[in-house]
């Protein structure tokens, strides 16, 4: 599996988003509203390095309470998988529990993600490499 985006949340996406821009992120596209999910993210990419800003925009976001919890702050890392299924297993095999069913992602043309965590790293997500 390779690292594909660190996942970043914040409470602002537009102020985020300057921010780092202002790092020297570039955008990659604009801002995509996740209905699903009930969060708008954006991604952006410096030297080989892709993050993922995500905002809720509703209270009844999958991150809105993480956003009231830790701010704004990094929370997961995701990585891609050669074998979807086969890594999604290993995964859960290896002490990581899955947290739903893998859903199409619309900010990630539609490639199927689901989030796993583990008790000594926090939250990962995997995503279909198709």
């Amino acid at each position: 599996m390779k690292i594909h985006h660190i996942g970043y949340l914040v409470r602002k996406m537009e102020k985020a988003a300057v921010a780092f821009e202002a790092l020297g992120y570039v955008p990659e596209g604009s801002a995509v509203r996740d209905e699903g999910r009930g969060a708008d993210i954006l991604f952006l990419e410096k030297d080989g390095y892709r993050i993922e800003l995500i905002s809720p925009y509703t209270p009844e976001s999958v991150v809105a309470g993480l956003v009231k919890l830790y701010k704004n702050a990094p929370y997961h890392i995701c990585y891609t998988a050669d074998d979807f299924a086969k890594d999604a297993a290993w995964l859960e095999a290896n002490g990581y529990t899955r947290m739903g069913e893998p859903q199409a992602a619309p900010a990630i043309r539609g490639r199927r993600v689901v989030f796993f965590m583990h008790s000594s790293l926090g939250m990962i997500e995997l995503l279909e490499d198709i």
